[in-house]
């Protein structure tokens, strides 16, 4: 890709010294956003390296200099600059032909590598979605994650409502959530982990499908999910949202943010209170009531323009019940009885340090968090908590047009049931010490990147991850992208499952049980090309993994749940395509996922059940005016075969949305979304049994029904 640099320069001279000092700042030029170890040298001697506010000062001797100025992804520039005093230097990267996306630096591969010209294959929900989301969905992120293709967010609960995210066809558990690069919804912390994440609190979501171990350790074998906070910048944030639903969920969302010089500051803060609805009319909740606060302050300090030390604290706050509407109301009878509550609280603190070695970056970063979930019903009650933990530290050298990034790390967690003592799973921990390196090797138009991790674990011991990938431009308009990497996952009762269940279900991991294994294979092609005021984007990737020794949970006539390795590998292939297309202010997109996940140990009807083969969506968008933008999508889930083998209906869903800003402060949005009302409870019962003991199904369509939603955002 050809980049064009244009630089707006204001120098003004203070006083004459043998040495002055030159403050750079390096943006983005369509969005303005900073960008980060941009490398400044003159006549190969390093000078400096841009912060994360793009920010750097140099040291130059009186009179003309000339600069070089280098970034992976943009094309390097040489400029002269007359140092006769203290000034600065703005520069702004314009990409010439990237018009369809715009350039986004990647915190998940760890090498400051831009989306466009990465090897590893991530797609980012950025900043705009974000923001376009938490007037939307303002509680959680299921539903954007939702959105993306190949992305299957599972409802594990009709009473609670919990969920977790399935990537390419394989299970919750082989998808890895990460925030700022660090674990923290793994096992039994899992629960409610995306139910109580607001959007506004987030810069970015970078998604990586397929295996991402060799970056962050066991787990990430379906894929890799990423969630970016927000950092301060110089000029003052403040960002407020109150939004009500038709389905009676009512929320209050603000954020604010500023730094100067030496010190800043963020922090988030949101409440949603949800009022338990009975969609289908079968006197059961479809809808729990619940209350939710979260709260996310962080601290920044800037002792130098080399360094970045943040510490902060992240706590969320979940009370929730659902069941029976007439205990819900509190007319319980000898019949009506039936309920489940929960309440869980995550506590978290987390810190890291970020400094600049000449051209190297030195990023030392952890947290420690401590989950707790009591779970009440009206047959049995349980309490567990689970202390998780994790510090890394990494370095990214830049060698000429190459890059390597190394590093260690030390995770883990501890689960304990608190209550009762008579639950079979007392307690489970693992701990993991790991290395990893990546050397990406730019050779003109192709990218070729490496790496490998190893891993210690304190049961299972030594795990060997290798990965390549490459990514070749041929042309302005073509490009490929490949790429191989192993994963493992470790044995863990607590991992989310497409059905919940009870930690008094779960029977201790038995001493024979083995890790399990994965192979995991991708490629693309991309088209991109404009013509005036139109551009076409087309991407269409291919997938396949092979899970190893999978473990399969299973139940028994009582119950009670143990765990096994199964004979044969769990096997997932299919393929993504996707096309955007530009046309003035019109933005049409296209996404289509066919996916073959079976379990190939089983003769027959080895399908992976709850996993559509077929997903299709498209959405059409217009910015009519600087007012007023209005967008509708359209989307279509094929048939899922059920646990007993037989097959589901296919079905569609509609939504729309319309956005007016009034002023530069004000916005609303009117959203709705399943237009077309289609719920699993149009077809079939949700439970069997009675009302006083139901026997939920496991559900592969929603069953909360339509649902209307007006926000009022205001922004400074």
């Amino acid at each position: 890709m050809k980049f064009s640099l244009t630089i707006l320069m204001l120098c003004a001279a203070i006083t004459s010294h043998a040495q002055d000092k030159l403050k750079v700042k390096v943006s983005d030029a369509k969005t303005h956003e900073p960008l980060e170890l941009v490398i400044i040298s003159s006549n190969n001697n390093w000078l400096g390296s841009t912060d994360d506010v793009g920010g750097a000062t140099v040291t130059l001797p009186a009179g003309p200099n000339k600069l070089h100025i280098s970034l992976t992804g943009y094309e390097s520039m040489d400029t002269t600059v007359q140092a006769n005093g203290a000034g600065e230097l703005s520069i702004f990267l314009k990409s010439t032909d990237n018009d369809l996306e715009e350039v986004t630096v990647l915190a998940s591969t760890r090498n400051n590598e831009s989306i466009e010209n990465s090897p590893s294959k991530v797609e980012v929900l950025g900043l705009e979605e974000m923001k376009e989301e938490a007037a939307i969905k303002p509680g959680n992120i299921g539903s954007i994650l939702g959105d993306v293709s190949g992305v299957q967010v599972q409802q594990s609960s009709a009473t609670s409502g919990n969920s977790n995210v399935r990537i390419q066809g394989l299970g919750g558990k082989y998808t890895q959530i990460l925030r700022d690069g660090m674990p923290l919804y793994d096992g039994f912390s899992g629960g409610f982990g995306i139910m109580t994440i607001p959007p506004l609190d987030l810069k970015q979501i970078e998604l990586i499908k397929g295996s991402a171990s060799t970056l962050y350790g066991g787990g990430a074998i379906g894929g890799l999910i990423n969630l970016i906070s927000k950092r301060p910048t110089f000029k003052q944030e403040l960002d407020a949202l109150v939004n009500y639903t038709s389905l009676k969920e009512g929320n209050v969302n603000v954020y604010a943010a500023r730094r100067n010089d030496k010190i800043g500051y963020n922090i988030f803060a949101g409440y949603t209170n949800q009022q338990a609805v009975d969609v289908n009319k079968d006197g059961l909740s479809d809808v729990p009531q619940f209350n939710t606060f979260v709260v996310h302050p962080r601290i920044f300090f800037y002792p130098s323009t080399h360094t970045i030390i943040s510490v902060g604290y992240n706590g969320s706050f979940d009370d929730r019940k659902g069941g029976d509407m007439q205990v819900l109301q509190n007319k319980q009878d000898n019949i009506h009885q039936y309920f489940e509550a929960n309440q869980t609280q995550r506590n978290t603190g987390e810190y890291f340090v970020e400094h600049y070695f000449d051209s190297v970056k030195l990023t030392v970063k952890g947290n420690l968090s401590n989950f707790n979930r009591d779970v009440q019903t009206n047959t049995y009650s349980v309490n567990g908590r689970q202390l998780s933990f994790y510090n890394e530290a990494s370095v990214f050298v830049p060698v000429r047009k190459n890059d390597f990034v190394g590093g260690v790390n030390v995770t883990g967690d501890n689960y304990k049931t608190s209550f009762p003592d008579t639950a079979h799973l007392q307690s489970f921990s693992n701990t993991t010490v790991g290395a990893f390196g990546q050397f990406d090797a730019h050779i003109k138009k192709t990218t070729i990147e490496t790496g490998i991790r190893f891993d210690v674990h304190n049961r299972y011991g030594l795990f060997v991850l290798p990965r390549i990938a490459l990514f070749h431009r041929f042309s302005d308009v073509w490009a490929v992208r490949g790429g191989f990497g192993m994963g493992y996952k470790t044995p863990n009762p607590l991992v989310p499952q497409n059905i919940d269940y009870s930690v008094l279900q779960l029977e201790p991991i038995g001493a024979d049980l083995k890790p399990e294994i994965s192979y995991g294979y991708n490629a693309e092609v991309n088209f991109k090309k404009k013509w005036g005021e139109t551009s076409l984007f087309i991407n269409q990737a291919f997938f396949l993994t092979d899970i190893y020794q999978p473990i399969l949970f299973n139940q028994a006539t009582d119950g009670m749940v143990t765990l096994a390795n199964a004979s044969g590998p769990v096997v997932s292939r299919g393929f993504d395509t996707y096309a955007k297309l530009d046309i003035n202010d019109w933005e049409l997109y296209f996404g289509y996922t066919f996916t073959d996940a079976r379990y190939t140990y089983l003769p027959v009807n080895n399908f992976i059940p709850l996993t559509p083969k077929n997903r299709g969506a498209c959405i059409v968008a217009k910015q009519f005016s600087k007012k007023f933008r209005a967008g509708i999508e359209g989307s279509y889930v094929g048939a899922q075969y059920r646990y007993d083998a037989t097959m589901t209906p296919g079905y569609f869903f509609m939504a729309a949305m319309v956005q007016y800003n009034i002023g530069e402060h004000i916005s609303i949005v009117l959203n709705a979304e399943n237009i077309l009302d289609y719920r699993m409870s149009r077809v079939e019962s949700l439970y069997t049994g009675s009302i006083a003991n139901p026997q939920f199904k496991p559900l592969w369509a929603p069953i909360d029904g339509r649902v209307i939603n007006l926000s009022l955002r205001w922004k400074l």
